[in-house]
């Protein structure tokens, strides 16, 4: 069955398409994406803009085609946090299905974490045992651990990097104020959870998803994404403290000149930084291995999991 997965993300929406089948692994068959940076489009109500709801639309539109033209059977859409937090999120998105035919489905935030987990323990094995997982996207920051495939405890916290550094972040390079009083804010919202996740056991694997950390571990020496995804990447808590400490002394521009970072997220790679080095100190995590499977993965698992025989 070939499959698309719509992902409607803060930063990104992309669309993925595969060929899933019950006991084998999805195979990616084509990738469109865009850029499109929604949560930096809410106005002062925190209404998502005209244009960027006309965007979105085209994108979608577009996703029909591209679906159609590679033989999707099924499209599965979802938007994740910048039109869960969005006070008109649910308006643009019945605008969107009036006009295409196509609902979008806003994932809950503890879902989202529940997802991704079930992305990287397929990804990982039983042989991990028990499991941790971070997942810093543009609007939040993904929790989860256990050793099943359901975690015992997900959570969802709002401290994507995007959302920090267009709340915290003004200057560039960014003030050392502003930076000391983001990480304190960060380490105050994740200490508040570290009990509950402390609560499913200590982890046997420590492991995480998104372009940030995939970013972070490139800069700090990991193989490129050239090299495919069953090279081992990891990220070292001494690296993750010191990039947190030295991409804040850097301008945009400089950061946009390091290994694997793109000109459009080159702003939010600080709170990113900061976000994963107070993580893996509160959770005393001496490293993190990238998992390439990530949100979009999980979707296709638990549909193909549902299919009928």
């Amino acid at each position: 069955m070939r499959l698309g997965v719509l992902d409607v993300g803060s930063n990104t929406v992309h669309l993925l398409v595969v060929d899933a089948h019950q006991g084998a692994r999805p195979l990616p068959a084509y990738s469109h994406k865009e850029e499109l940076h929604l949560a930096d489009h809410l106005d002062d109500q925190n209404r998502l803009s005209e244009a960027c709801s006309q965007r979105l639309l085209d994108f979608v539109r577009e996703a029909i085609r591209i679906a159609e033209d590679k033989g999707v059977h099924e499209l599965i859409a979802f938007a994740t946090s910048a039109v869960r937090d969005a006070s008109n999120g649910d308006e643009v998105l019945s605008w969107i299905e009036a006009r295409t035919k196509v609902r979008i489905d806003v994932l809950p935030g503890p879902d989202e974490s529940r997802l991704t987990f079930l992305a990287a323990r397929r990804w990982f094995g039983w042989s991990s045992g028990r499991l941790l997982l971070l997942d810093i996207g543009g609007g939040s920051l993904e929790i989860a651990s256990g050793q099943d495939e359901d975690p015992t405890v997900a959570v969802s916290l709002p401290l994507g990097a995007n959302r920090l550094t267009r709340e915290w972040l003004t200057g560039d390079p960014p003030d050392a104020e502003q930076v000391r009083r983001l990480r304190k804010h960060v380490r105050a919202e994740i200490a508040a959870v570290a009990g509950a996740i402390r609560s499913a056991g200590t982890p046997n694997h420590s492991v995480a998803t998104s372009k940030t950390f995939r970013q972070l571990a490139r800069i700090a020496g990991a193989a490129p994404s050239s090299f495919g995804p069953h090279v081992k990447r990891v990220l070292r808590h001494a690296d993750a403290a010191d990039l947190a400490e030295r991409l804040a002394r850097t301008s945009i521009a400089e950061r946009a000149q390091m290994p694997g970072v793109s000109r459009l997220r080159a702003p939010q790679l600080v709170a990113g930084a900061i976000v994963a080095d107070a993580a893996m100190d509160l959770f005393t995590l001496p490293e993190l291995e990238i998992c390439p499977w990530a949100l979009r993965e999980g979707m296709i698992l638990r549909r193909m999991d549902n299919m009928t025989t």
